[in-house]
């Protein structure tokens, strides 16, 4: 049985929105991917630096950790770009689920525009698009309209996964 999701996907996409109304609706445990990156990844991306292969991986990491921690379920926002972050993960975590709501770039442009307060800036968007690595069909994923409303996108999950 399923006791662990990451909703992932590119900046401005609604992981943490999505995975947070997912957590609440399943009563799990809620994992905010942004606060699990090392300082030197936040002040890198707030300088507009993409993140590297080596730098990621202590954010993944620590991700697949507050995971595999987790007794009773768990719902992570985590970018998990590449399908090899996304190996690394389940490595660590076993049977997993990934989500990915699915916009167009210029409605991320927007999404991201509207959160000026947040580390990520739009500059980095272009990068995130090109490293994304959309699942595989052997990968155990959901792809979603991201312009769903969240409670819709919650519904979906949660009947993909035969929980009311």
């Amino acid at each position: 049985m399923t006791r662990a999701i990451v909703v992932m996907g590119v900046a401005g996409c609604g992981k943490s929105t999505l995975a947070e109304a997912l957590a609440a609706h399943l009563r799990w445990t809620f994992v905010e991917g942004d606060l699990c990156h090392p300082p030197e990844n936040v002040t890198r991306m707030t300088a507009g630096i993409p993140l590297d292969d080596a730098a990621r991986q202590p954010f993944l990491r620590n991700v697949a950790t507050a995971l595999a921690e987790s007794q009773d379920g768990a719902v992570a926002s985590c970018s998990a770009l590449k399908r090899g972050y996304r190996d690394l993960i389940r490595q660590d975590v076993g049977d997993i689920l990934f989500v990915l709501p699915h916009l167009s770039r210029a409605d991320l442009e927007q999404r991201m525009k509207q959160r000026p307060d947040h580390f990520m800036p739009t500059s980095l968007l272009d990068s995130q698009l090109a490293t994304l690595e959309p699942p595989d069909p052997d990968e155990r994923a959901l792809v979603l309209d991201g312009n769903l409303p969240v409670a819709e996108q919650v519904r979906r999950i949660a009947a993909a996964l035969h929980f009311s």
